[in-house]
């Protein structure tokens, strides 16, 4: 009983920082892992998809009533982060991760470093690109993250707010709501493939569920009310800590 209120409280804190800037998998998937550990990793990870499926389409569906979504950016990339993402699960199957986990921690950095740099990045929202040309962008970006996503996966929130930020011209609120419509396609393929695969419990996914789309109702509220500086900073904070954690994961861990 104990654990499943602790993995509640992870899920609701998870799905705070995810619907603000990404990150939520920072909580929650180490909570899932430490409290079950007599389970299988694939179980654990389908798991925690499970919820977190929930919690960043509570976030998306919050997002699309109160500012608007640039959808002409979003939709390309959310269908091809659907699609890649199948391809991400599969090539994991196949090729180690370990060049991705090394190369991490140091793309992380450059993304701090560039933002940090930039005061003035994302404070005002300025497409930059439009018609076909924004299209071609949003599935090149849709395809590369959720290749990412499923073949890899932390950071991905976070990566998908920078990249709507630098490459669209968008603020950091207009930016987090598109990311949450991507990462709803990749969270979704990713979801279909642990569940045919018959790596999820769905009964304690689904409570968790609850408790994430609680954390993402707060936490799309306080983006909504702080704005583009809240979510800056928050962005900042999340990505340093993403730092130390895929840095030690992959040269200690």
């Amino acid at each position: 009983m104990l654990e499943i209120a602790l993995l509640g409280l992870a899920s609701f804190g998870a799905g705070l920082v995810d619907s603000v800037v990404g990150g939520g998998g920072l909580i929650q998937l180490p909570a899932v892992f430490a409290l079950l550990p007599n389970q299988t990793p694939a179980t654990l990870l389908g798991t925690n998809k499970l919820a977190s499926m929930f919690g960043t389409t509570s976030a998306a569906v919050s997002y699309s009533r109160r500012v608007r979504v640039a959808w002409s950016a979003a939709a390309p990339a959310a269908i091809a982060a659907f699609i890649a993402s199948f391809f991400g699960a599969w090539t994991v199957s196949k090729v180690p991760a370990d060049f991705v986990r090394g190369l991490l921690p140091f793309v992380l950095v450059a993304v701090a470093v560039y933002t940090f740099r930039k005061k003035d990045l994302g404070s005002v929202h300025a497409p930059l690109h439009s018609g076909w040309k924004e299209m071609a962008l949003a599935i090149v970006l849709g395809g590369v993250i959720g290749f990412y996503d499923g073949f890899f996966g932390p950071g991905t929130g976070s990566f998908l707010l920078f990249l709507f930020v630098r490459f669209f011209g968008f603020d950091f609120l207009g930016a987090s709501a598109a990311a949450k419509v991507v990462n709803v396609g990749s969270n979704l393929s990713a979801l279909i493939w642990f569940g045919y695969s018959g790596h999820l419990m769905w009964q304690l996914g689904l409570s968790m569920a609850v408790c994430q789309v609680a954390g993402s109702i707060v936490g799309t509220r306080l983006a909504l009310k702080h704005g583009t500086g809240f979510v800056r900073k928050l962005f900042l904070t999340v990505v340093s800590v993403l730092i130390v954690k895929t840095a030690y994961t992959a040269f200690l861990g």
